[in-house]
């Protein structure tokens, strides 16, 4: 099935037939699908008035309405529609007063192919970044969802979270490619399939990990092959790219991706076309593209190992998913969602817990994510057989997981405690007054971080829970 590209049509508007004729097949040919013509200019402004247009390519040298006086009907009427002037006319004067008039860009004729393509995906670029800016400043001023129904897969109650759903309602409509990125674990493909979803595209969501291809495979995942392309080619296959046409094709990890790999995958962004391997022919592409990595991609451009031209286009939209461990206010719902999904799974009543174990996770770094918490809860709920849910699993977890106790050594990060004791600059304190004051910082920052819970900061400290209690009697009284 054919997906037309761009969404809205591009409005061919001259006098003569040839022409109109010849602009349709060329832009057909660069793979802009959607197109419209008008052999008379007295009927623009009505098909404007009825269809929404991205495009006009207009003639200035007509009978009846000159192209220069549509111009300024159009930008009046509907400003939000970008014209480009096709002429035959070299004078500097007239495209000048065009460009004043409104216009974004001019073309001479006869108009070369290559030019028509990359000047028609310059003018459609534009104007999907005006689209983008108007409704980014409208959700700005609006601080809510339109489609809050599309982003209930993912749970959360956290400030930062909505504001990168209420980015996402902004640029799902663009053809631009998005980058999400983020640690293992925290939503990065529910965030794609988000953006798909806000983004109406027909075509379905193809994902895939880039990195399970190495350069000789990933070509013909993604492109496909024809019949005897190589050894075993018996019949031509169909890739990625083209499976999701007029949908969006999802490219996890491409941090893992080779420099050659690299190289191919800027061509499909760029000119929005792609060769199978083995084919002789070039394919236009209308697939928009997400994609997903854990890694630090401007470290790697730094470091030579991404391409900066690939980087550049990859970040035409970017999506930054905060870790866990800096959203505490969803550890409760998130836990109270996977409690519901694993015992519903297992054919369980829903555990309770104790408030207890929401502080020891609110204290827990959680290197994984939500995902290592989805999988804890499972876990414990395999295990639980009472009414009252156990937190045996998560505090061994807890253990395991956690970063060894340092040693009794100097250790570098010490300095970083005692520069929030206040020590006076003329004398310093007995090794015993030093011993309590430190004692008493990390107790109150071990009780801020577990919300208060004893239990739970006995833990980050090291001690126990009644050894803490002693000393929370005798230093912080």
């Amino acid at each position: 099935m054919k997906h037309p590209y761009p969404r809205n049509p591009i409005l061919v508007v001259d006098d003569e037939p040839a022409a109109l004729d010849g602009f349709e097949i060329a832009l057909h040919s660069a793979g802009f699908t959607n197109v419209i013509t008008c052999g008379d200019s007295r009927r623009v402004m009505d098909i404007l008035r009825k269809t929404p247009v991205d495009l006009v390519l207009l003639d200035l040298i007509m009978p009846h309405v000159p192209g220069e006086r549509l111009i300024g009907r159009i930008k009046e009427e509907l400003p939000g529609v970008t014209v480009v002037v096709v002429t035959a006319v070299g004078e500097i004067d007239t495209v000048i007063q065009c460009i004043r008039d409104g216009a974004t860009d001019y073309l001479l004729k006869p108009v070369d192919k290559a030019q028509l393509k990359n000047r028609v995906l310059k003018a459609l670029e534009m104007r999907e970044l005006q689209a983008e800016n108007a409704i980014l400043r409208e959700k700005l001023l609006s601080r809510e969802l339109k489609f809050p129904q599309h982003f209930s897969p993912i749970v959360t109650r956290d400030a930062a979270m909505l504001s990168i759903f209420q980015y996402c309602e902004s640029v799902a409509p663009s053809s631009y490619p998005i980058l999400v990125t983020g640690e293992t674990g925290t939503g990065k493909e529910l965030v794609a399939r988000a953006i798909h979803r806000l983004s109406n595209r027909k075509g379905e969501l193809v994902g895939v990990n880039i990195a399970a291809y190495d350069d000789t495979l990933l070509p013909d995942a993604l492109f496909g092959h024809v019949k005897g392309a190589f050894t075993g080619a018996e019949q031509s296959r169909r890739g990625l790219v083209e499976k999701a046409a007029g949908g969006t094709l999802f490219l996890d990890e491409i941090g893992d991706l080779s420099m050659p790999s690299q190289i191919k995958l800027l061509r499909l962004l760029q000119e929005r076309e792609y060769s199978p391997v083995g084919a002789d022919t070039i394919k236009n592409a209308n697939t928009r593209i997400i994609a997903s990595t854990n890694q630090d991609l401007a470290r790697l451009r730094q470091a030579g190992k991404f391409r900066d031209d690939l980087y550049y286009r990859l970040m035409s939209h970017h999506v930054e998913l905060p870790p866990l461990r800096r959203r505490p206010g969803d550890i409760q719902p998130l836990l109270d969602h996977f409690l519901e999904e694993a015992a519903r799974e297992m054919g369980k009543r829903k555990p309770t817990y104790h408030p207890e174990l929401l502080s020891l996770l609110r204290a827990y770094s959680f290197p994984g994510n939500v995902r290592e918490l989805k999988n804890l809860v499972a876990d414990a709920v395999a295990e639980h057989s009472s009414r009252m849910l156990s937190s045996a699993v998560f505090k061994k977890h807890i253990e395991r997981e956690s970063p060894a106790k340092p040693s009794a050594s100097v250790d570098p990060s010490v300095p970083s405690t005692l520069e929030a004791l206040s020590f006076g600059e003329d004398e310093l304190p007995t090794l015993k007054e030093a011993v309590v004051q430190v004692s008493k910082t990390l107790i109150r920052e071990a009780m801020s971080r577990s919300g208060g819970n004893q239990t739970a900061a006995a833990k980050i400290l090291g001690i126990s829970q009644q050894s803490l209690s002693d000393k929370v009697r005798k230093l912080l009284r």
